[in-house]
């Protein structure tokens, strides 16, 4: 069902920050199992240094090779208050993300950012440290808007590299983490 949306115009891209772009800073060069044991321990306080979070593998280029086709890229962020968002958009800009807008949720319900950034495919994360598919934003969208996106979940720190260059096949792409 997902996969036969069709796309007008090149598709607007929304991606989750947290995760599946962007991590903190001490988890460079450790495994995803290391990562995910960093943040189910709380072993580490640069998890909350949301100033100093670093992109995940080749995220930046990756989305520019889609902005380049065309493709409207936005963020998506696990925060609630626009001071912490201000810290994702300083990381964002200090290591030349593609200019996009970042949505976030002032309360827990995922449907309003959602509504507001009108993706047209998401890419996000299983959420596998913080508890799985409960806090991850597609399966807790109403049916309308799932009705209305194509979803692309990956395995938490893995990354987006391994996702199509090409807009086209990113389209069909089916989901990795599960």
């Amino acid at each position: 069902m997902k996969n036969s949306l069709s796309f007008k115009n090149k598709p607007r891209i929304l991606v989750f920050l947290h995760g599946t772009s962007i991590m903190h800073r001490n988890a460079l060069g450790l495994s995803r199992e290391k990562i995910i044991q960093q943040i189910v321990e709380g072993i580490d306080d640069s998890i909350i240094d949301f100033i100093s979070y670093i992109p995940i593998g080749n995220v930046v280029e990756k989305l520019t090779t889609w902005q380049k086709q065309g493709a409207q890229i936005s963020y998506l962020s696990s925060h609630f208050s626009l001071e912490d968002v201000k810290k994702d958009e300083l990381v964002l800009k200090r290591y030349r993300f593609p200019k996009g807008l970042i949505f976030y949720r002032k309360e827990k319900n995922w449907n309003l950012p959602i509504e507001e950034a009108k993706p047209d495919i998401l890419i996000e994360d299983n959420c596998e440290s913080i508890g799985g598919e409960y806090q991850m934003t597609y399966p807790n969208l109403n049916l309308k808007l799932k009705s209305k996106i194509h979803s692309i979940v990956i395995k938490e720190f893995s990354g987006i590299d391994q996702l199509p260059d090409d807009i086209e096949e990113l389209k069909k792409f089916k989901s990795l983490s599960f």
